[in-house]
């Protein structure tokens, strides 16, 4: 109970930096873009801003949170060496990326979707670092602390649950975009309070959070088995370049709800892609055990 807390405590830090943070973070990139630096900072809007505040603050209490945890060492959190590292995340990066894939295939032949005219492989480029770096930030907040911060109080499937679902709250959590038009000092808590307006949207909440919850469970389950984050990084790299880079050469031509939504996270087909990787990674763990047996 006392790492709960705790954990609250830290969520809370986290989001109030966030809220004050972001509109200083937003006035300093336009500043900077009027002075020729860096100029298409002035084509984000303000909640970009808010969500890469948030991540900041993130970052910025990390280290104290883990000292009050008194958390040294990744084995404190159920985390061990993984001698496999590169085979994990290569693997993981295939289980992810490639159901996507085959799903985005069969999406445009089935016109769903179409090709941008003019798509180009120099349009995706500039993902593969989000794809990079976002698990290797993502995945040891949230499969190697919360994950392992749970997993010290709680038996392991309610605790995999229960990362999942801060996983899926986090990132389903947004407020639309052009909330604060006009940034003030207080914008950020604007945003935050308008971050719960997608809860309005049943069919949007069923399809969104569901998938983001079942992702969160793959991710957990990978790490949980194999005590090492490589194979949940992997995973996540996978979705996220897949999925990125479909939406920067691909259009959407109709929503097909409850098949598919406005985007490749909402409808039983991205989930029914989701459960399809997590069946392959259980079979991939299994072949694993079987051969260092």
């Amino acid at each position: 109970m006392k790492d709960a807390a705790r954990l609250l405590a830290y969520f809370a830090a986290t989001i109030l930096f966030g809220a004050l943070a972001a509109p200083l973070l937003f006035w300093a990139a336009q500043s900077l873009a009027q002075h020729g630096i860096f100029p298409a900072l002035a084509g984000f809007e303000f909640e970009s801003f808010f969500h890469r505040a948030l991540m900041l603050g993130a970052i910025v209490f990390l280290w104290p949170f883990l000292r009050w945890l008194q958390v040294k060492r990744p084995r404190d959190l159920g985390l061990q060496p993984n001698p496999r590292w590169l085979r994990d995340l290569v693997i993981g990066f295939l289980l992810s990326s490639v159901p996507v894939i085959l799903c985005e295939i069969f999406l445009v032949q089935r016109e769903y979707y179409s090709l941008r005219p003019g798509s180009s492989w120099s349009a995706i480029l500039p993902l593969v670092g989000t794809a990079a770096i976002v698990p290797l930030f993502e995945e040891p907040l949230f499969r190697g602390l919360f994950q392992g911060l749970l997993l010290r109080g709680l038996r392991p499937w309610p605790a995999n649950l229960l990362s999942a679902a801060i996983f899926s709250i986090v990132h389903f959590l947004k407020a639309p975009d052009q909330t604060s038009t006009t940034v003030h000092w207080f914008s950020g808590f604007i945003s935050l309070s308008h971050s719960f307006d997608q809860f309005n949207e049943p069919m949007l909440v069923l399809g969104g959070f569901t998938t983001l919850f079942a992702i969160g469970i793959v991710l957990a389950h990978a790490r949980l088995h194999t005590r090492s984050l490589w194979l949940p990084i992997g995973l996540h790299a996978g979705w996220i370049l897949a999925s990125e880079a479909f939406g920067k050469i691909a259009h959407r031509e109709m929503v097909a709800l409850p098949w598919l939504g406005k985007n490749l996270l909402v409808g039983l087909v991205p989930l029914a892609v989701c459960l399809l990787s997590w069946v392959l990674v259980r079979a991939w763990l299994s072949y694993a055990d079987s051969r260092h047996t």
